[in-house]
Protein backbone atom coordinates (compact mmCIF):
# COMPACT_ATOMS: atom_id res chain seq x y z
CA UNK A 1 0.00 0.00 0.00
CA UNK A 2 1.08 3.61 -0.54
CA UNK A 3 1.56 6.16 2.24
CA UNK A 4 -1.33 8.32 0.95
CA UNK A 5 -3.84 5.44 0.78
CA UNK A 6 -6.57 5.71 3.44
CA UNK A 7 -5.90 3.39 6.39
CA UNK A 8 -8.78 1.05 7.18
CA UNK A 9 -7.18 -0.83 10.08
CA UNK A 10 -5.21 0.92 12.84
CA UNK A 11 -3.02 -1.13 15.15
CA UNK A 12 -0.10 -0.62 17.51
CA UNK A 13 2.62 -2.70 19.10
CA UNK A 14 6.20 -2.73 20.24
CA UNK A 15 9.72 -4.03 19.98
CA UNK A 16 9.88 -5.18 23.59
CA UNK A 17 13.40 -5.72 24.91
CA UNK A 18 15.20 -6.82 28.05
CA UNK A 19 18.88 -6.87 29.00
CA UNK A 20 20.68 -10.15 28.26
CA UNK A 21 24.38 -10.50 29.00
CA UNK A 22 26.23 -7.79 27.10
CA UNK A 23 23.28 -7.12 24.79
CA UNK A 24 19.50 -7.29 24.68
CA UNK A 25 16.80 -9.76 23.72
CA UNK A 26 13.63 -8.95 21.76
CA UNK A 27 10.22 -10.49 22.40
CA UNK A 28 8.38 -12.24 19.56
CA UNK A 29 5.03 -14.03 19.52
CA UNK A 30 3.88 -17.07 17.56
CA UNK A 31 0.35 -17.15 16.18
CA UNK A 32 -0.92 -20.64 15.31
CA UNK A 33 -3.72 -19.26 13.11
CA UNK A 34 -1.14 -17.83 10.71
CA UNK A 35 1.81 -20.06 11.59
CA UNK A 36 4.01 -16.99 11.91
CA UNK A 37 6.42 -15.22 14.25
CA UNK A 38 5.80 -11.51 14.63
CA UNK A 39 6.10 -8.51 16.90
CA UNK A 40 3.33 -8.21 19.50
CA UNK A 41 0.61 -5.86 18.29
CA UNK A 42 -3.14 -5.42 18.04
CA UNK A 43 -5.97 -3.20 16.90
CA UNK A 44 -6.86 0.05 18.62
CA UNK A 45 -10.04 0.20 20.65
CA UNK A 46 -12.47 2.97 19.69
CA UNK A 47 -10.97 6.34 20.64
CA UNK A 48 -7.82 4.76 22.06
CA UNK A 49 -4.48 6.53 21.72
CA UNK A 50 -1.99 4.42 19.71
CA UNK A 51 0.66 4.63 22.44
CA UNK A 52 -1.71 3.30 25.08
CA UNK A 53 -2.93 0.62 22.67
CA UNK A 54 0.66 -0.49 22.02
CA UNK A 55 1.37 -0.95 25.73
CA UNK A 56 -1.96 -2.70 26.30
CA UNK A 57 -1.54 -5.09 23.38
CA UNK A 58 1.99 -6.01 24.45
CA UNK A 59 0.72 -6.84 27.93
CA UNK A 60 -2.22 -8.86 26.62
CA UNK A 61 -0.18 -10.91 24.15
CA UNK A 62 3.08 -11.42 26.06
CA UNK A 63 2.27 -10.93 29.78
CA UNK A 64 4.95 -8.22 29.77
CA UNK A 65 4.41 -4.73 31.10
CA UNK A 66 6.74 -2.40 29.27
CA UNK A 67 7.67 1.28 29.21
CA UNK A 68 7.60 2.88 25.73
CA UNK A 69 10.71 4.78 24.70
CA UNK A 70 11.19 5.72 21.02
CA UNK A 71 8.71 5.70 18.17
CA UNK A 72 9.80 3.31 15.43
CA UNK A 73 8.79 3.20 11.74
CA UNK A 74 5.11 2.58 11.06
CA UNK A 75 4.47 -0.66 9.17
CA UNK A 76 2.02 -0.30 6.29
CA UNK A 77 0.61 -3.30 4.45
CA UNK A 78 -2.63 -4.97 3.44
CA UNK A 79 -4.49 -7.29 5.77
CA UNK A 80 -7.20 -9.35 4.11
CA UNK A 81 -7.18 -6.81 1.29
CA UNK A 82 -7.58 -3.74 3.50
CA UNK A 83 -4.89 -1.08 4.09
CA UNK A 84 -3.44 -1.44 7.58
CA UNK A 85 -0.98 0.71 9.55
CA UNK A 86 0.77 -0.45 12.71
CA UNK A 87 2.52 2.11 14.93
CA UNK A 88 5.47 0.72 16.89
CA UNK A 89 7.56 1.88 19.84
CA UNK A 90 10.66 0.46 21.42
CA UNK A 91 9.69 -0.70 24.91
CA UNK A 92 11.69 -1.85 27.89
CA UNK A 93 10.20 -4.81 29.77
CA UNK A 94 9.83 -3.87 33.44
CA UNK A 95 7.25 -6.27 34.92
CA UNK A 96 4.83 -9.08 34.21
CA UNK A 97 1.07 -8.94 33.91
CA UNK A 98 -1.84 -8.21 31.62
CA UNK A 99 -1.95 -11.47 29.66
CA UNK A 100 -5.30 -12.22 28.03
CA UNK A 101 -5.88 -15.94 27.37
CA UNK A 102 -8.15 -15.31 24.38
CA UNK A 103 -5.38 -13.79 22.26
CA UNK A 104 -4.18 -15.55 19.12
CA UNK A 105 -0.75 -16.20 20.64
CA UNK A 106 0.36 -19.69 21.69
CA UNK A 107 4.07 -19.03 22.29
CA UNK A 108 6.21 -16.12 23.48
CA UNK A 109 9.98 -16.23 23.00
CA UNK A 110 13.00 -13.95 23.39
CA UNK A 111 15.79 -13.66 20.82
CA UNK A 112 18.86 -11.48 20.26
CA UNK A 113 17.86 -8.60 17.99
CA UNK A 114 19.69 -9.91 14.92
CA UNK A 115 18.17 -13.37 15.34
CA UNK A 116 14.72 -11.86 15.90
CA UNK A 117 15.04 -9.93 12.63
CA UNK A 118 15.65 -13.21 10.81
CA UNK A 119 13.01 -15.15 12.76
CA UNK A 120 10.03 -12.89 12.01
CA UNK A 121 7.86 -13.94 9.11
CA UNK A 122 7.39 -10.52 7.48
CA UNK A 123 9.88 -8.03 6.04
CA UNK A 124 8.11 -5.06 7.64
CA UNK A 125 8.67 -6.57 11.10
CA UNK A 126 12.35 -7.10 10.28
CA UNK A 127 12.64 -3.44 9.23
CA UNK A 128 11.14 -2.28 12.52
CA UNK A 129 13.55 -4.49 14.50
CA UNK A 130 16.47 -3.14 12.47
CA UNK A 131 15.42 0.43 13.34
CA UNK A 132 15.32 -0.55 17.01
CA UNK A 133 18.75 -2.21 16.82
CA UNK A 134 20.24 1.01 15.37
CA UNK A 135 19.19 3.07 18.40
CA UNK A 136 21.68 4.08 21.09
CA UNK A 137 20.79 2.73 24.56
CA UNK A 138 17.87 4.57 26.15
CA UNK A 139 18.40 5.26 29.85
CA UNK A 140 15.31 7.34 30.69
CA UNK A 141 12.03 8.64 29.31
CA UNK A 142 10.21 11.86 30.11
CA UNK A 143 6.57 12.45 29.21
CA UNK A 144 6.27 16.20 28.66
CA UNK A 145 2.80 17.75 28.33
CA UNK A 146 1.38 21.23 27.97
CA UNK A 147 -1.37 22.17 30.39
CA UNK A 148 -4.94 21.50 29.30
CA UNK A 149 -7.47 24.12 28.21
CA UNK A 150 -8.07 26.86 30.77
CA UNK A 151 -10.33 29.33 28.99
CA UNK A 152 -9.23 32.69 27.63
CA UNK A 153 -6.63 34.74 29.45
CA UNK A 154 -8.59 37.93 28.78
CA UNK A 155 -11.71 36.71 30.61
CA UNK A 156 -9.85 35.78 33.81
CA UNK A 157 -9.96 38.52 36.45
CA UNK A 158 -7.42 37.16 38.94
CA UNK A 159 -3.66 36.56 38.70
CA UNK A 160 -2.88 34.53 35.59
CA UNK A 161 -1.00 31.97 37.68
CA UNK A 162 -4.30 31.13 39.35
CA UNK A 163 -6.25 30.52 36.13
CA UNK A 164 -8.04 27.17 36.35
CA UNK A 165 -8.95 24.47 33.87
CA UNK A 166 -12.37 24.80 32.28
CA UNK A 167 -14.70 21.89 31.44
CA UNK A 168 -12.81 21.15 28.23
CA UNK A 169 -9.53 21.23 30.12
CA UNK A 170 -10.70 18.80 32.78
CA UNK A 171 -11.81 16.39 30.05
CA UNK A 172 -8.35 16.67 28.47
CA UNK A 173 -6.69 16.09 31.85
CA UNK A 174 -8.78 12.97 32.43
CA UNK A 175 -7.84 11.67 28.99
CA UNK A 176 -4.15 12.35 29.67
CA UNK A 177 -4.05 10.35 32.91
CA UNK A 178 -3.92 6.85 31.39
CA UNK A 179 -1.40 8.10 28.82
CA UNK A 180 0.84 9.41 31.60
CA UNK A 181 0.50 6.04 33.31
CA UNK A 182 2.00 4.10 30.39
CA UNK A 183 5.49 5.44 31.15
CA UNK A 184 5.11 4.27 34.79
CA UNK A 185 6.54 7.57 36.14
CA UNK A 186 8.36 7.64 39.44
CA UNK A 187 7.68 11.39 39.78
CA UNK A 188 5.19 14.00 38.56
CA UNK A 189 6.46 17.58 38.15
CA UNK A 190 4.50 20.68 37.23
CA UNK A 191 5.06 24.33 36.51
CA UNK A 192 3.64 26.50 39.29
CA UNK A 193 0.56 27.73 37.38
CA UNK A 194 -2.61 26.20 38.81
CA UNK A 195 -3.75 24.99 35.39
CA UNK A 196 -0.51 22.98 35.06
CA UNK A 197 -0.93 21.32 38.45
CA UNK A 198 -4.58 20.58 37.70
CA UNK A 199 -3.62 18.96 34.39
CA UNK A 200 -1.69 16.32 36.33
CA UNK A 201 -4.30 15.91 39.09
CA UNK A 202 -6.10 12.93 37.47
CA UNK A 203 -2.76 11.21 36.78
CA UNK A 204 -1.67 11.82 40.37
CA UNK A 205 -4.88 10.22 41.65
CA UNK A 206 -4.51 7.27 39.26
CA UNK A 207 -0.87 6.64 40.16
CA UNK A 208 -1.04 7.69 43.83
CA UNK A 209 1.87 10.10 43.34
CA UNK A 210 2.35 13.66 44.64
CA UNK A 211 2.76 16.54 42.22
CA UNK A 212 6.02 18.45 42.71
CA UNK A 213 5.88 22.13 41.73
CA UNK A 214 8.99 23.35 39.88
CA UNK A 215 9.35 27.04 39.09
CA UNK A 216 12.00 26.38 36.45
CA UNK A 217 9.21 24.99 34.23
CA UNK A 218 7.28 28.31 34.31
CA UNK A 219 6.62 30.78 31.51
CA UNK A 220 8.54 34.09 31.60
CA UNK A 221 7.53 36.56 34.26
CA UNK A 222 7.18 40.24 33.28
CA UNK A 223 10.62 41.50 32.33
CA UNK A 224 12.09 38.00 32.10
CA UNK A 225 13.61 36.82 28.80
CA UNK A 226 11.96 33.77 27.13
CA UNK A 227 15.40 32.26 26.43
CA UNK A 228 16.13 32.23 30.15
CA UNK A 229 13.03 30.14 30.85
CA UNK A 230 13.69 27.80 27.94
CA UNK A 231 17.23 27.16 29.15
CA UNK A 232 16.04 26.55 32.71
CA UNK A 233 13.37 24.10 31.56
CA UNK A 234 15.78 22.28 29.25
CA UNK A 235 18.27 21.95 32.11
CA UNK A 236 15.58 20.57 34.43
CA UNK A 237 14.45 18.00 31.84
CA UNK A 238 18.02 16.88 31.23
CA UNK A 239 18.67 16.57 34.96
CA UNK A 240 15.51 14.51 35.44
CA UNK A 241 16.57 12.20 32.62
CA UNK A 242 20.09 11.85 34.02
CA UNK A 243 18.56 10.43 37.22
CA UNK A 244 17.48 7.44 35.14
CA UNK A 245 13.83 7.18 36.24
CA UNK A 246 10.76 7.81 34.06
CA UNK A 247 8.98 11.05 34.94
CA UNK A 248 5.99 13.05 33.71
CA UNK A 249 6.19 16.83 33.46
CA UNK A 250 3.61 19.53 32.76
CA UNK A 251 4.78 22.91 31.50
CA UNK A 252 3.52 25.81 29.40
CA UNK A 253 3.17 26.79 25.77
CA UNK A 254 5.83 29.52 25.85
CA UNK A 255 8.39 27.19 27.43
CA UNK A 256 8.13 23.81 25.71
CA UNK A 257 9.19 24.80 22.15
CA UNK A 258 12.31 26.64 23.29
CA UNK A 259 13.29 23.87 25.70
CA UNK A 260 12.97 21.24 22.97
CA UNK A 261 14.95 23.37 20.52
CA UNK A 262 17.81 23.46 22.98
CA UNK A 263 17.64 19.77 23.84
CA UNK A 264 17.45 18.65 20.21
CA UNK A 265 19.68 21.33 18.68
CA UNK A 266 17.06 21.71 15.94
CA UNK A 267 14.93 24.66 14.93
CA UNK A 268 11.86 22.50 14.27
CA UNK A 269 8.22 23.26 14.96
CA UNK A 270 7.77 22.20 18.59
CA UNK A 271 4.50 24.08 19.03
CA UNK A 272 2.40 22.00 21.40
CA UNK A 273 -1.40 22.21 21.63
CA UNK A 274 -3.06 22.44 25.03
CA UNK A 275 -3.40 18.95 26.45
CA UNK A 276 -0.81 17.66 23.96
CA UNK A 277 2.75 16.62 24.55
CA UNK A 278 5.88 14.66 23.76
CA UNK A 279 7.53 11.37 24.62
CA UNK A 280 11.21 12.17 25.18
CA UNK A 281 13.89 9.46 25.20
CA UNK A 282 17.35 10.14 26.65
CA UNK A 283 20.77 8.59 26.93
CA UNK A 284 21.95 10.01 30.27
CA UNK A 285 21.17 13.74 29.83
CA UNK A 286 21.28 13.70 26.01
CA UNK A 287 17.99 13.72 24.15
CA UNK A 288 17.73 10.98 21.53
CA UNK A 289 14.16 11.37 20.32
CA UNK A 290 11.17 13.67 20.77
CA UNK A 291 7.96 12.08 19.53
CA UNK A 292 4.59 13.82 19.54
CA UNK A 293 1.88 12.11 21.52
Amino acid sequence: MTDDEPVRIRAAGGVVWRPAGAGVEVCLVHRPRYGDWSLPKGKLDAGEHPLRAAVREVAEETDVRAVPQVRLPTARYRSEGRPKAVDYWSMRAVAQGGFQPDTEVDEVAWFPADEAAHRVSYPHDAEVIAAFAALPPVTAVVLLVRHAHAGKRGTWTGPDNGRELDAEGWAQAQALAPLVAVVRPARLLSASARRCVQTLDPAAALLDLPIEVAGDLDEPRPGQQPDECALAAAARLAALAAAGEPVAVCSQGKVIPGALERLTGRDDDFTTPKGGGWLLAFTADRLLAADRL
